[in-house]
């Protein structure tokens, strides 16, 4: 068994949950910040991955964005969550919170 591709499919379906959740905390934040703390975090995710998924949110409707000058390069991409956003965000922490918590009684030994 490949635990290294078992584990990168575990994070990438929670990565949405993730980017979600970062985003709600900040309000908005530019995908350079997310990546960071999604690094934090130990999740490392590349550029490469995370904008087509930013895309994908932007596009079902669950992010919005807004362009800002920057003072040292090009205009900036901050996103926010829209309505419908903050309302699967919450569907998805829900899911995982209970998803977890069956795992976690599964998986403990007595």
């Amino acid at each position: 068994m490949n635990i290294e591709n078992t584990e990168s499919q575990m994070k990438k379906g929670l990565l949405e949950l993730c980017i979600l959740g970062i985003i709600r905390k900040e309000t908005e934040a530019y995908p350079s910040d997310i990546l960071e703390q999604l690094k934090s975090s130990k999740l490392v995710v590349l550029e490469g991955t995370l904008y087509p998924l930013l895309t994908r949110l932007k596009n079902a409707g669950l992010l919005s964005y807004r362009w800002e000058e920057s003072p040292s390069g090009p205009p900036r991409k901050y996103f926010a969550l829209t309505e419908e956003g903050e309302a699967i965000y919450e569907k998805l922490k829900t899911a995982w919170t209970e998803l977890s918590t069956s795992v976690n009684h599964l998986t403990t030994t007595l």
